[in-house]
């Protein structure tokens, strides 16, 4: 019955179109064409995505396997906001232009005029944030015991075990610098100015975030930061946002430790909100940063030549980064959890500084961009720690471990899962297509090798 309803609905797809299109292969009920595969291998070619084979056996399996993770998404009914999926449209458009020059060259480029090309997009993005929550929903259950990563470490070949590069460990003093009253004015000028031509129906909340926002990563999705809940925002965003109701509305403007915002509702949804939100910082003058280095150079001389505090002590009175202040300064690494970091994964400013220092030392006064913040700050930072490259161990490694573990697990699951699926899924590939050295087992059926 299945083989049935395959049949019908390429029948009914060649119909439709009038065009003699090319079926490459058929997963339950859907067919995967020959001018996907084509379409797909023209965008992993424009975004320079590694292809480890042959294009025309890993792109239409990879499609395929998508179909079996939207099939289970309709089954657990999963849905994707509408908001979520035009904004990462947008943004993606936006990169495409950017990068290509102008809206007439993209379309060239691609051979699809824009109304197109965001129909085809919608559909991609939407079905990608589908598969992700599937993925997460079968994988959610993943826990590694401590004895079960000790196992795992034991039992991996010695030419498994990761080198782990030169790691530091880095604690950290910041200061903001002052900044003029008139500057805030300014700043809060402009961010009035947007919400009114919002609440006039002059311009869109998003279409602003894109051109204004400071907050780079939401502004290419027109502002939009996504379902959170209260205790992932900044408690003075959260406090605004989940009092908003009306999705039209604009909010007063909210003063955070990032900067100085307006917010619209997107959707709430339970105890989690997603809203959309221009953000503009006040800009820091040069005699201003100044002061400020001042400041941090005669605390270092009463820390290191004076002996009045220590650099900890210095900390906890005096730095202004509020998730190093209650812990000695000492930054964590937010890829790992942990506090040690590779030379590249600190932010620039302090790794320069840092790889001229020894164990124990304390910096000399630096303006860096806060990586959080995105704006200028003026910090000292000490060197605790400076761990040589090694082979990763169970004792000085165990997060890198255990991570490498849970997701080994993780990919066992979902392999397992898809080989069921796939044991389970009625599926024809053509002939042409079938002379592979397909990633999971069972795709050609015993009825389905001639």
């Amino acid at each position: 019955m299945a083989a049935l309803y395959a049949m019908i609905a390429v029948a009914s797809a060649f119909g439709q179109n009038n065009i003699a299109e090319e079926v490459a292969w058929v997963v339950g009920d859907q067919p995967i064409w020959k001018s996907e595969i084509e379409e797909q291998y023209n965008n992993m070619q424009y975004e320079k995505m590694p292809i480890n084979g042959d294009p025309y056996c890993i792109i239409p399996e990879q499609l395929a396997i998508e179909k079996l993770y939207l099939h289970q998404a309709e089954i657990d009914t999963i849905t994707v906001p509408d908001a979520s999926v035009m904004a990462e449209v947008d943004a993606r458009i936006n990169f495409y232009i950017t990068q290509l020059g102008s809206q007439e060259k993209m379309e060239q480029y691609f051979r699809k005029s824009l109304p197109e090309m965001r129909e085809s997009m919608v559909e991609m993005v939407r079905n990608s944030y589908r598969v992700r929550s599937v993925q997460q929903e079968l994988t959610k259950g993943v826990k590694a015991t401590p004895s079960d990563v000790r196992r795992y470490y034991d039992a991996l070949p010695k030419d498994s075990v990761p080198f782990i590069p030169m790691q530091v460990e880095v604690q950290i003093l910041t200061l903001n610098p002052v900044i003029p009253r008139q500057e805030i004015e300014d700043v809060k000028a402009r961010l009035r100015d947007f919400s009114d031509r919002v609440s006039r129906g002059e311009s869109q909340f998003s279409a602003l975030a894109i051109l204004y926002s400071e907050d780079k990563e939401s502004a290419l999705r027109g502002g939009e930061i996504g379902f959170m809940g209260r205790g992932h925002l900044d408690p003075e965003y959260a406090a605004v946002a989940f009092n908003l109701n009306d999705p039209k509305k604009v909010s007063k403007i909210v003063e955070s430790q990032y900067g100085y915002h307006i917010i619209q509702l997107v959707e709430k949804r339970g105890d989690r909100i997603n809203t959309r939100h221009i953000l503009l910082r006040p800009k820091v003058s040069d005699n201003d940063l100044i002061n400020a280095v001042n400041r941090l150079d005669s605390l270092r001389t009463d820390m290191v030549d004076n002996k009045k505090f220590t650099f900890e002590e210095a900390v906890a009175y005096v730095s202004q980064d509020k998730d190093t202040r209650n812990n000695r300064g000492l930054m964590v690494n937010q890829q790992t959890g942990t506090p040690r970091f590779e030379m590249s994964q600190l932010p620039q400013e302090v790794a320069k500084v840092i790889n001229k220092m020894e164990i124990g030392d304390i910096s000399e006064p630096f303006v860096m961009i806060d990586p959080k913040l995105n704006r200028e700050v003026v910090a000292i930072v000490k060197l605790s720690q400076r761990v040589p490259g090694h082979k990763a161990n169970i004792s000085d490694d165990y997060q890198t471990i255990k991570n490498m573990y849970e997701e080994s697990l993780r990919e066992k699951m979902l392999k397992d899962w898809l080989e069921k699926k796939i044991e389970d899924t009625y599926v024809r590939i053509e002939p042409g297509w079938r002379n592979c050295d397909f990633i999971h087992r069972g795709w050609i059926k015993e009825g389905n090798r001639k």
